[in-house]
């Protein structure tokens, strides 16, 4: 703290390690790396995947549905502690939107390693309608549907490619 300011990042440390739903929306602290935290989320998100991908699909399709709407209020929390809409190192919605796309593709390293870069690629690039929604919608939601949809757009290139391969 330097003349009763608090840095981004020792809130960001403050909100990620105070609560559960802040360490949720920090990506079990992933979010908190101080380079590319999207990226340390989205590899971070493997390790919960892991397990995910044992169930049945249907199952895995619940908890991706049920980690969206608890994302919407933990990101929202988390926006609002940090008085920042969409800060960079809230990631939940990353662990979200890559579960989707790692529930639905072959548990094969090859194919999560072209997950890994299509949902990548989505996410950064934001494409029309994401970077649009990212912009109107705004709390919680609005961190989480653009993630979500980087996830659709990555399965749809996925299941091209491997069409045409």
């Amino acid at each position: 703290m330097k003349d009763g300011i608090t840095s981004a990042a020792e809130r960001s440390h403050q909100v990620a390690l105070a609560t559960p739903s802040g360490f949720l929306a920090f990506g079990l602290g992933s979010g908190l790396s101080p380079i590319a935290p999207g990226t340390a989320g989205t590899l971070a998100a493997m390790l919960p995947a892991l397990f995910l991908v044992q169930l049945p699909v249907w199952v895995g399709l619940l908890i991706v549905a049920l980690s969206f709407v608890l994302g919407i209020w933990i990101c929202e929390r988390a926006g609002q502690a940090l008085g920042v809409h969409d800060f960079g190192g809230i990631v939940w919605d990353e662990f979200v939107g890559f579960w989707l796309v790692l529930v639905l593709v072959p548990a094969d390293w090859r194919w999560w390693l072209a997950a890994f870069l299509a949902f990548r690629l989505f996410d950064i690039l934001k494409p029309w309608p994401i970077r649009w929604l990212d912009r109107q919608v705004h709390g919680g939601l609005g961190v989480m549907v653009d993630d979500l949809l980087a996830g659709i757009y990555a399965l749809l290139l996925l299941w091209l490619l491997a069409r045409l391969v």
